[in-house]
């Protein structure tokens, strides 16, 4: 097969903006140029892992079965419609979380499997995410997004700073990669040359530029321009929004009144509307190839997030609000299960968004490879013998749907392998990872 040339890729341009476009059938956007008769290359493969903390309930994390036969239990029922394009994998886990102390030790090192320090030092591995930036992502503008819906914790727990508890993405063993909760600066380091909050609208600054590709592209192709530029107008509009609402962040304040002002302008003071718009930017993120590796952590483990936005049922009447995440995650009970659900719901929420934006003959979806995990399996047990990981979607034709791969009571059961087996997808082959030091056969 002949290799393709690259061009430099297509952008809309502004003063002080760059804003990266999808994949259009009658422009080479990704800057590939067929050559005779060999058609352009397909879309490229992206990569996003979703967080949350504290694990899930201890009865209802659970899959058997295949494809659309598969049967799901209650806390993965939202991926109900993505049987088919869904991997749970079942008995995986890290040696070195073991060690040391709860919360701490089994989130720092998460997606490296690293040892990590305790006292006053800061120590992990870079995570897998981060060594597929630093490789596969230096193709883009943005070579790893990090979003996040809960602030950094700096206390320390039991000898281990809860900063390990607030960061999965690492950029080397002492650097956590900054976390970014403010959807309107997220939104502009993918869109900005530059982030200053007097800049305007995205779209004013690159509306001349957007006028001159319509004249080149089919009248399909400007359908799907004037869908993307839509949706780029509506998450401007939900952010210049944010935060006028009045209502308090999934936390609840020590004063009747709050004793200060409330948080800035563009975060929103709803969880799930923080949630859905965090998603949304990492699917134009993903959609514009401005990156192709993205990580969005939900929440903290050991959160402090609360839930008054979901109906109790241990508490009729009341909302999810009498009691923290982390402490409602020993319960063990339904308000317990419809939390869970509720993260589940953001991750259906992404891999919806994904599958239905066409990339050629296939999805956006099918051309990413979206991993939900935690860092323990059950909250009530912080049980970490083996770790709740499912995934949703092709990875550009690599990991095949439908599955359930059980590695309960096998010798050789890393969830290092994992990854190594998902950076091979990439490109990015290694002797090594964490404690593992071969793939996964079956990814």
């Amino acid at each position: 097969m002949k290799s393709h040339r690259y061009s430099r890729r297509h952008f809309l341009r502004g003063v002080g903006v760059s804003m990266a476009l999808p994949w259009f059938e009658s422009r080479n956007v990704w800057g590939d140029e067929p050559q005779g008769s060999e058609p352009a290359s397909e879309a490229p493969k992206r990569l996003a892992v979703v967080f949350s903390g504290n694990g899930f309930h201890s009865k209802e994390w659970w899959a058997e079965g295949k494809g659309q036969e598969m049967k799901l239990g209650r806390v993965l029922k939202p991926l109900h419609d993505f049987r088919d394009k869904l991997v749970l994998v079942k008995g995986l886990y890290h040696e070195e979380a073991r060690k040391g102390n709860i919360h701490s030790s089994q989130t720092g090192n998460l997606l490296s499997g690293a040892p990590i320090a305790s006292g006053g030092e800061i120590r992990s591995g870079t995570s897998f995410d981060q060594v597929l930036a630093q490789t596969y992502g230096r193709s883009t503008k943005v070579p790893s997004l990090v979003l996040g819906c809960e602030r950094v914790n700096p206390s320390v727990h039991k000898n281990y700073s809860m900063l390990y508890s607030s960061h999965i993405s690492w950029s080397s063993p002492t650097t956590p990669t900054p976390l970014e909760i403010y959807p309107a600066l997220a939104f502009d380091r993918l869109f900005k040359d530059s982030v200053s909050p007097s800049d305007k609208s995205v779209l004013d600054a690159v509306l001349s530029d957007a006028s001159s590709l319509r004249r080149s592209i089919s009248v399909d192709d400007q359908r799907k321009l004037d869908e993307y530029l839509d949706s780029v107008r509506d998450i401007e509009s939900r952010i210049d929004n944010a935060g006028k609402r009045g209502e308090l962040q999934g936390w609840r304040p020590t004063l009747d009144k709050p004793d200060r002002d409330r948080p800035a302008d563009g975060i929103p003071q709803d969880i799930a509307e923080h949630m859905r718009l965090m998603c949304d930017i990492l699917v134009l993120g993903f959609q514009t190839d401005t990156t192709r590796i993205s990580t969005l952590k939900l929440n903290n483990d050991h959160s402090a997030l609360r839930f008054p936005n979901l109906s109790s049922v241990d508490q009729v009447g009341a909302g999810i609000d009498y009691m923290i995440h982390h402490l409602l995650s020993h319960t063990d009970g339904e308000d317990w299960l419809t939390v869970n659900q509720f993260f589940m719901d953001q991750f259906a929420y992404l891999a919806k968004r994904l599958d239905s934006i066409q990339e050629g003959t296939k999805t956006l979806l099918d051309n990413t490879v979206l991993i939900h995990c935690s860092s323990m399996m059950a909250g009530a047990k912080h049980d970490n013998d083996q770790l709740p990981v499912v995934m949703v979607g092709g990875g550009g034709g690599f990991v095949e749907g439908g599955r359930v791969l059980d590695y309960q009571g096998k010798s050789d059961r890393q969830l290092c392998r994992l990854f190594m087996s998902l950076m091979g997808k990439f490109g990015v082959n290694l002797p090594a990872f964490g404690d593992a030091a071969s793939s996964l056969e079956e990814v």
